[in-house]
C-alpha cells in the first residue's frame, strides 16, 4: 500500500508481509502501550490486540495519543477507533483487566506479547502466563529518567513499592525513546529472531544493549 511505501522501501516487501501478519498483543494502553500500538500500526502491523481496562484521564494527554474529548472513555477502545480512522488498521480492543485467572485465555493465539503495564502485579501475571505458554514476551518499562526493554528470560518484575499510579515523574521524550527501541526490538525479533535487551537513559540520550 502507498500508505506504508516509505517503510517498505526500508524493510523490503517480503518483510513487510511478515510484520503485517504477525499477531502482537500489547498489554496496557498508557504512555508506552498506546504509543507502541500506534507506532506498530503506522509501521505496517495489522494483527494487533490491545488489553487495558483503564479510562482516559486529563493527566494522560501529554504522553498518550488521546484528545481532551476522549477523557472518560476506555483507552483501548479510543486507541482502536483512532487508528482505524487514521490508517484503516483494525486493532482488537479488550477493555478488561488481565488477571491470573484470564491471562492464558486473553493471550492465546499471540505470536508475541508486549508488556507495557504500569504496575508490578499485572507485569507478574503477563510474565508467568508467557512462561507457561512459551509465547515470546517483551517487557517495556519506565522509571524516572531510565527505561528498559527486556525479554522474558532476563526480565525481573520490579518491586510494587514503585507502583504509585497517580504521582510519578515522566518525561515525554523518554517515553518516545523507549517506544522506538521497543518497536525496533519487536521488528528484530520477528524478522531476524533477535532477542536483544536494552537500557535507555534520557539525560545522556544513551541506548545500551543489556547483557545479563
Amino acid at each position: 500500500m502507498m500508505m506504508f511505501s516509505r517503510e517498505q522501501l526500508y524493510r523490503k516487501s517480503e518483510n513487510m508481509a511478515r510484520l503485517h501478519d504477525c499477531a502482537v498483543t500489547i498489554c496496557g494502553a498508557g504512555a508506552l502501550g498506546a504509543n507502541i500500538t500506534e507506532n506498530l500500526a503506522r509501521s505496517g502491523f495489522a494483527a494487533l490486540n490491545v488489553i487495558d481496562r483503564d479510562r482516559i484521564e486529563e493527566r494522560n494527554l501529554s504522553t498518550q495519543p488521546y484528545y481532551r474529548t476522549d477523557v472518560g472513555a476506555f483507552k483501548a477502545k479510543i486507541l482502536a477507533n483512532n487508528l482505524y480512522r487514521a490508517i484503516g488498521v483494525k486493532v482488537r480492543a479488550q477493555t478488561k483487566e488481565l488477571t491470573a485467572e484470564n491471562a492464558d485465555r486473553l493471550l492465546v493465539g499471540s505470536a508475541l506479547v508486549i508488556d507495557a503495564f504500569d504496575n508490578s502485579t499485572s507485569r507478574q501475571v503477563v510474565k508467568e502466563s508467557c512462561d507457561r505458554s512459551g509465547i515470546p514476551c517483551l517487557h517495556a518499562g519506565l522509571a524516572g529518567d531510565y527505561a528498559e526493554v527486556m525479554w522474558n528470560e532476563v526480565y525481573r518484575v520490579p518491586s510494587p513499592a514503585q507502583d504509585d499510579l497517580c504521582d510519578y515523574p515522566l518525561a515525554r521524550n523518554l517515553v518516545m525513546l523507549a517506544v522506538a527501541v521497543t518497536c525496533e526490538a519487536i521488528v528484530g525479533s520477528i524478522l531476524e529472531g533477535k532477542t536483544n535487551n536494552f537500557t535507555i537513559t534520557l539525560k545522556d540520550l544513551c541506548v545500551r544493549e543489556y547483557t545479563p
